[in-house]
């Protein structure tokens, strides 16, 4: 079974301790449980209606994207203290439009469609 690094998302060889490519220790041996994350596998949330829900914890309701991706722990915290105060809904909306904001398992939410 091929591993990658949680860093960089370069294969990792076989037995390897570091990964190659940056360094980093690589963790014990994959269990048939765990979620192994490809480097080009993407989340099937739309990151429109996730940005257009951010968009709207500035002016009512902050928390609704962190939900809709299933962050639902950080998305309850979200609507209690009104996005962090507003700096965590701000980070938020700035990882959303550069295409870093991630879903629950850790995928990049990067499709605008909003079917």
């Amino acid at each position: 079974m091929a591993r990658f690094c949680s860093q960089c998302g370069t294969e990792i060889p076989e037995g390897a301790q570091f990964c190659p490519k940056c360094g980093a220790k690589v963790g014990g041996a994959a269990t048939s449980d765990a979620k192994i994350v490809r480097p080009d596998e993407k989340s099937d949330k739309s990151r429109g209606i996730a940005t257009i829900l951010c968009a709207l914890g500035f002016v009512c309701v902050a928390g609704i994207h962190r939900i809709y991706v299933g962050k639902v722990g950080t998305g309850i915290l979200w609507l209690l203290t009104g996005g962090l105060f507003s700096i965590g809904t701000i980070v938020d909306f700035v990882t959303l439009l550069t295409g870093d904001f991630t879903d629950i398992n850790g995928l990049k939410v990067t499709d605008w469609k909003m079917d």
